[in-house]
């Protein structure tokens, strides 16, 4: 298909009687609140979820100084930095506009020096480890939107 394929069809043509309507709308992330989310120093804003796949997409907020506990992407997850450092060896360290995917069954413990904000796709549970290496805890699709309905900030998440 060349570009030429992609100019605005009429209004009268037969694409244009497949267009799904209403048009989805922008949502203004600004008027919602961060609200603390399950890893101290990080808070979040619920965008979507996923029940088929048990994933969902976020915004996590990182305090300045955060080191997460040791987790497990049970799917996995695509990050692209908005603010700030995130890292897992300094010797590379994510900046703002900066795209990272972590494969499923990926165990690791990121840090933030001086704080960030990310956009965040979690395409499966991700389970957090025990000083042990045990599962102490799981958060998918159900457990967030419960997380977010409880904290009244699910009002815009889509499924």
């Amino acid at each position: 298909m060349t570009l030429t394929a992609l100019k605005a069809t009429p209004p009268a043509s037969a694409a244009h009687a497949r267009i799904t309507l209403p048009y989805p709308h922008f949502q203004k992330l600004e008027s919602y609140p961060w609200k603390p989310w399950v890893m101290p120093g990080v808070a979040y804003k619920l965008l979507s979820i996923n029940r088929r796949s048990g994933g969902f997409t976020c915004l996590l907020k990182v305090d300045p100084g955060t080191e997460a506990p040791v987790h497990h992407h049970l799917g996995a997850i695509e990050v692209i930095v908005l603010e700030g450092d995130i890292y897992y060896e300094r010797n590379d360290i994510g900046r703002p506009g900066d795209y990272m995917y972590e494969p499923a069954g990926d165990i690791h413990q990121p840090r933030s020096d001086g704080g960030c904000v990310l956009f965040c796709v979690f395409e499966g549970a991700i389970a957090g480890l025990g000083e042990d290496g045990n599962v102490v805890g799981i958060l998918d699709s159900r457990s967030m939107l419960e997380m977010a309905t409880r904290d009244g900030a699910a009002q815009h998440v889509h499924s």
